[in-house]
């Protein structure tokens, strides 16, 4: 059994990589949001940091503990808001370079305040001396997602993209169910051996959790149709009932978001159609 995440304690993941949990538990977000420190804990080389998390004073100052004047690179996989927004404060008080993929314009769950001195694309890298990251661009989460490979490592830091213990939600307009499924099944191509993910603990088995998860997706999607065909036309108020019925109804409000993204892609193959908020199936 895996031992509990607790946030701010400092977990040893692999040689050279340290995970620290922000204070951030929730429906959406597990036991809290991952930060990992990369880089030797001894010595005088560069650390970089992925994906630094929300603006707490307590989440800051644990970071900056252990990162002392050694921080160079803040990485960030995507800008919602328990994610980057720390990333501002600690490249004041560090001097890090920021990177990542920019933010998305008019999407209101974005952190705003996002300003990448570069911007990463698919196949760049950060040479970081002792070590390498490699961006790989991961849209469906979110449309600006990267995942981050630690070269001759085989680890991939998966941000929102693969988390473990729960199922992404995916949230149109930014949010596209279509690329996510074909950003997931990149990742059996990568020389990749296992996932750190920005919530929950490390993924021993990348190959069969992409696997499972595609599968997942996909029952998830005849289960829409069938919903569809059976109760439709309908509202996605009226369909989530039907369509999620095997999860709780309190979360019925955030699963909204990934039915309609469900929905946008069986509009696209002609499997569905909408005519004034009411879906039906084709």
């Amino acid at each position: 059994m895996a031992e509990l995440i607790v946030p701010g304690q400092i977990v040893a993941i692999a040689p050279g990589v340290r995970r620290i949990t922000a204070p951030n538990p929730g429906v959406m977000t597990g036991p809290g949001t991952n930060a990992y420190l990369i880089g030797e804990t001894d010595g005088d080389g560069g650390l970089a940091l992925i994906d630094p998390g929300p603006d707490l004073d307590a989440h800051r100052d644990v970071l900056l503990a252990a990162a002392g004047t050694r921080l160079r690179w803040i990485l960030c996989t995507h800008t919602h808001r328990d994610h980057s927004p720390l990333a501002q404060a600690l490249k004041s008080a560090t001097g890090a370079q920021l990177l990542g993929h920019g933010v998305t314009p008019g999407d209101g769950r974005q952190d705003e305040t996002f300003r990448p001195d570069r911007t990463l694309l698919d196949g760049d890298v950060v040479d970081c001396g002792a070590f390498r990251l490699r961006a790989v661009h991961t849209p469906g989460h979110a449309s600006n997602h990267l995942c981050y490979l630690l070269e001759d490592h085989g680890l991939l830091f998966t941000g929102d993209h693969v988390m473990q213990g729960s199922t992404v939600v995916i949230s149109p307009p930014d949010g596209d169910m279509q690329a996510y499924l074909d950003s997931l099944q990149r990742l059996p191509g990568l020389p990749v051996t296992r996932f750190a993910p920005g919530h929950g603990h490390v993924i021993e088995t990348p190959r069969e959790e992409v696997q499972r998860l595609v599968a997942h997706r996909l029952k998830r999607e005849e289960k829409i149709h069938a919903a569809l065909a059976a109760h439709g036309p309908g509202t996605l108020e009226m369909l989530v009932r039907h369509a999620y019925d095997d999860v709780p109804e309190r979360i019925h409000p955030v699963a909204m978001r990934s039915l309609h993204a469900h929905l946008l892609r069986l509009q696209h193959h002609g499997r569905a159609s909408s005519e004034s908020g009411r879906w039906s199936a084709r």
